[in-house]
């Protein structure tokens, strides 16, 4: 961040008021820095969540999910009792499959709770899932318009994902290979004569690429280690060029622009200095190092999303784990009591009726999909 500050253009630096240009550049290179130091932070700031997740939020999910088991056992062994109306047993039946599915989508392996399930519903939990991925495989392919296959070897979300992998990084190759004959196809036929404006914009390109040239040249010619006799300075030297070579592979023209500053090959002035198109230059170069590091950002965002079941969006920077976390865990404290009410309330048979009543309603009401957060 000091050597990014160092490269803004001050107030007066320029000679006369910033011009838009150099306000440009300045924003490009606050918002390159801020997006750099957010990328840095998401790994150990999803370390940190996940560790602190386990510590704190497994023991309420395992505290939750005992007091959900009893509850569900307690329904079933009340469903065995007389005084039922068919609906009421009808609704009975619904809670205890709603409430060992859950059980389940955390525990597979819990076989009382699948006993539970299979006694009440009428497709077991093991075909219920099996229809369940045979309906997402369908989804899928209505979304994407892959071609999956067929889908009896798909017993799994995880097996779906996997063979949805797998076709697209089918269908990318057959692509490249589409794209390589189109463009062989382009090539052999007699080139249009392009446009002023297509012009122009491949001048601008060629331009900003070789500013970005001519930047690692100059740092290459000051830092070769192969012209520096003196062993400590050749290895500073060595490590010095090996972020000039990595910075100019990636584009990263504000990092090449950092290394100048802090050889002083330049000084604070040198972008103020900069005329007019040179700037113009850098800044497209900056701009597109932006929507790189962006794209990277959403990236992890994304993976972070799917891996915590996390709505889209909900969570777009590291400082936000902390009261996520948070949140999550008076959520949970909250459901852990809600669960011993629950649980209490089925020792009134009375108040049970009325349980069941509002369920009744409930489960008529038509489905949403939802997100579970934990």
């Amino acid at each position: 961040m000091a050597r990014a500050t160092g490269l803004q253009v001050r107030e007066g630096q320029a000679g006369a008021p910033l011009s838009a240009q150099h306000k440009r550049f300045n924003s490009l290179v606050r918002r390159i820095a801020e997006a750099r130091k957010t990328l840095q932070d998401w790994p150990q700031a999803i370390a940190a969540y996940r560790g602190s997740r386990e510590q704190v939020l497994r023991p309420l999910l395992d505290s939750l999910s005992g007091t959900q088991r009893q509850w569900a056992f307690a329904l079933d062994a009340l469903l065995e009792q007389r005084g039922w109306t068919k609906v009421e047993r009808e609704t009975m039946a619904e809670l205890i499959c709603e409430a060992a599915g859950g059980l389940l989508d955390m525990d597979e392996g819990d076989d009382e709770i699948k006993a539970l399930f299979d006694k009440h519903a009428d497709l077991s939990f093991d075909d219920e899932q099996q229809e369940s991925v045979h309906a997402l495989k369908a989804m899928a392919e209505h979304m994407t318009g892959l071609d999956l296959g067929d889908g009896d070897d798909i017993r799994s979300q995880e097996d779906l994902i996997e063979r949805m992998r797998q076709r697209l990084q089918q269908q990318a190759a057959e692509e490249a290979v589409r794209q390589d004959e189109q463009e062989a196809a382009r090539a052999a036929r007699p080139a249009k004569r392009k446009t002023a404006a297509q012009l122009k914009r491949e001048t601008e390109a060629q331009q900003a690429t070789q500013s970005v040239r001519e930047i690692y040249r100059k740092l290459a010619s000051a830092l070769h280690p192969d012209r520096e006799a003196d062993p400590e300075r050749r290895a500073e030297k060595t490590a010095l060029m090996q972020k000039v070579n990595q910075a100019h592979e990636a584009g990263d023209l504000l990092t090449l622009l950092e290394l100048q500053l802090q050889i002083e090959q330049i000084d604070d002035d040198h972008v103020a200095r900069a005329d007019p198109q040179r700037l113009k230059h850098y800044n497209k170069v900056l701009a597109e190092q932006l929507d790189e590091l962006q794209a990277e950002l959403l990236h992890v965002e994304a993976g972070f999303g799917v891996e915590f079941g996390l709505l889209p969006g909900q969570v777009t920077h590291p400082r936000q784990l902390g009261p996520l976390l948070e949140g999550q865990r008076h959520e949970l404290q909250a459901s852990m009591a809600q669960a011993a009410r629950d649980l209490m309330r089925l020792q009134d048979k009375a108040a049970v009726k009325r349980m069941l009543k509002a369920e009744r309603r409930r489960l008529n009401q038509p489905d949403f999909p939802g997100f579970d957060s934990f």
